[in-house]
């Protein structure tokens, strides 16, 4: 992990900025409530996504059930939408029942990049509930157990569905949209924010969790 360079702020004023991104407050308000400016909010607040992806980097493989699903995110356009759509940001999720869920961008939706991200997060033996996208089909040959929804005609079938990740992806978006726009470059740090916010839920555990990874003083 590269080494970060400790903020110049006060601890009492990194302390509010943190609670205030904890909170959803935009950096601007933030600024203007803590009283600094409004880039030093701005740049504090990527600090702080940083330190949540170099930490939820190391989290454990999944094991169990899991839900495997694709999303695209990104501003309202015309054109096709869904898988495909040009100039939306790719998403591949997993989630464990009862447990966490876990996103990264991908560069496509085929099953040679699906199925290597499944590989690396899911331990074999596990139970991968999927729709009937066809990169999928290669879950029935492996060395996982595969049960798939088909959307056209269902959405839930007792244990065979996928309601955990497709509701992930709807609290992400929810929370992204208060943005005009997050850079490319930039999304991931967005996203390990948002996979941060559905594991833990709770505002208290957050935000002492976040003063922990972020070395201040409780």
């Amino acid at each position: 992990m590269k080494a970060r360079r400790r903020s110049r702020l006060p601890v009492d004023t990194q302390k509010r900025l943190l609670e205030h991104f904890v909170a959803g407050t935009p950096a601007r308000s933030a600024a203007e409530l803590v009283g600094v400016n409004r880039n030093t909010a701005t740049l504090y607040y990527r600090k702080l996504r940083e330190i949540i992806a170099e930490q939820i980097a190391h989290d454990a493989p999944f094991s169990g059930e899991i839900e495997v699903d694709e999303s695209y995110f990104g501003g309202h356009r015309k054109g096709k939408r869904g898988r495909g759509a040009a100039g939306k940001v790719a998403v591949f999720g997993l989630l464990k029942r009862s447990g966490h869920v876990h996103a990264v961008m991908i560069p496509n939706a085929g099953h040679q990049t699906l199925m290597s991200l499944i590989r690396q997060k899911v331990l074999p033996d596990s139970i991968a509930y999927s729709d009937s996208w066809h990169a999928y089909d290669r879950l029935d040959v492996s060395e996982f157990h595969h049960e798939r929804v088909d959307h056209s005609r269902h959405f839930t079938q007792g244990r065979n569905h996928i309601n955990g990740i497709e509701n992930f992806w709807s609290q992400a978006k929810r929370h992204l949209r208060r943005y005009n726009g997050i850079p490319r470059k930039d999304f991931h740090l967005f996203l390990a924010e948002c996979e941060w916010r559905f594991n833990t839920r709770s505002l208290a555990k957050l935000v002492k969790i976040l003063t922990e990874w972020a070395k201040l003083p409780s």
